[in-house]
């Protein structure tokens, strides 16, 4: 018998303010270690338009974004529903906004506070450190949170 605090997890939302930068990031590092284990998916509270940063350092590890299109919450559940085991927000009005959606669906709420690439000021090559320490920072806890719900973690992430 499973321990509730190991319940495992089928599908992950991750939300952020517009869906542009820190939650499809997110789903990207999440769907390339745990795609084929875990559903997962990225809203905004509201819309943003798309980061070409966010695409170009998550292809210098592997992972193409470049096709992503940011979307809301209300957009993601018109589309689909919100039919979700795990939000993990990654900003405040993002964590508000799980929350509520708490009142009507039954999922677990996890806040990652993750501070806003896009407002670093500075050269080309700091900015793109600051998105970076996002992406590594974001990984490491998607492995280590994920990992365990997955059936088989032994080598989840690993290889390939």
């Amino acid at each position: 018998m499973d321990e509730p605090r190991s319940k495992r997890i089928h599908s992950v939302l991750f939300v952020c303010a517009m869906n542009a930068v820190r939650s499809p990031m997110a789903e990207a590092i999440a769907r390339h270690y745990f795609g084929k284990s875990i559903y997962v998916q990225s809203a905004g509270v509201r819309k943003g338009e798309p980061d070409g940063f966010m695409a170009a350092i998550l292809s210098e590890i592997g992972i193409d974004a470049s096709r992503h299109k940011p979307r809301t919450l209300e957009e993601l559940e018109e589309w689909e529903g919100l039919n979700f085991d795990l939000i993990i927000s990654l900003s405040p009005e993002a964590h508000h906004a799980a929350l509520e959606l708490t009142r009507t669906i039954a999922a677990e709420v996890e806040y990652w506070p993750t501070p806003d690439p896009t407002i670093t000021q500075g050269s080309r090559e700091q900015v793109l450190d600051a998105y970076r320490n996002i992406r590594d920072g974001l990984a490491y806890r998607i492995r280590l949170r994920l990992k365990q719900s997955s059936p088989k973690s032994a080598n989840d992430g690993e290889g390939a």
